[in-house]
């Protein structure tokens, strides 16, 4: 009898905001995938879970997934993470859940953390309709991808690098206008966990003199 794949979402900051049937998953699974096993290895140890640990990432994933999947046909019940929050959110996920599938191959995703939904519902923005978009282009469509943005009615979440931030919310502005309301959410469930809240201008002069640090989420109002 076959194995089952089972996609776990992590905590994204505080180590109790993992679910427990999460904690039930990772310590009955034949074998984990993480993304990075020395940050996964913080969370298991935390918890006294001892399940093997294998790495899968974007690096290795093409490579790796047709392997993963005879595992899994042989009877092995696999548990895949990443580094936090859900498997597929901007982290490798998708390659393997599609390979499994189209193999037949049961699918458990679980419910549990993600960056974008905290950082959306606390900015004040709405939130009934949005546009996850994640990371922008880096450089080539970046130009094309923000015009369309622009004209957006849903309010729009974006990831970002700290070390980026000021000269996105520069192109953000300039792009949708200086008006448009906003938030910058950082470090999301972490002890520093802070919000700005205010025109996509008056953030983008902010951290153009503040560094900012930490995981980031952009939150922009629809046109």
């Amino acid at each position: 009898m076959g194995g089952k794949l089972y996609i776990v979402p992590t905590p994204v900051g505080n180590l109790e905001d993992i679910t427990l049937r999460a904690l039930r998953v990772l310590k009955e699974a034949d074998l984990i995938l993480a993304e990075d096993t020395r940050t996964s290895s913080v969370l298991l140890r935390h918890y006294d879970i001892h399940t093997p640990l294998r790495s899968h990432h974007r690096n290795n994933e093409h490579a790796t997934v047709s392997g993963i999947v005879e595992e899994i046909e042989a009877g092995k019940n696999i548990a895949l993470v990443s580094d936090a929050g859900t498997p597929g959110i901007c982290d490798p996920g998708f390659m393997l859940a599609r390979a499994c599938r189209e193999a037949g191959i049961d699918v458990e995703c679980l419910p549990g953390p993600t960056a974008f939904v905290p950082a959306l519902v606390g900015s004040g923005l709405p939130c009934d309709r949005f546009l996850f978009e994640g990371f922008l282009p880096l450089k080539k469509g970046r130009a094309t991808r923000l015009s369309q943005l622009a004209d957006e009615e849903r309010t729009v979440i974006i990831y970002e690098s700290p070390l980026r931030l000021a000269r996105t919310l520069r192109q953000l502005a300039e792009s949708f206008g200086e008006d448009r309301k906003s938030s910058v959410c950082r470090e999301i469930s972490k002890l520093h966990e802070t919000f700005h809240i205010g025109t996509l201008g008056e953030l983008a002069e902010h951290f153009a003199v503040n560094q900012a640090k930490g995981e980031i989420v952009i939150v922009i109002e629809g046109k």
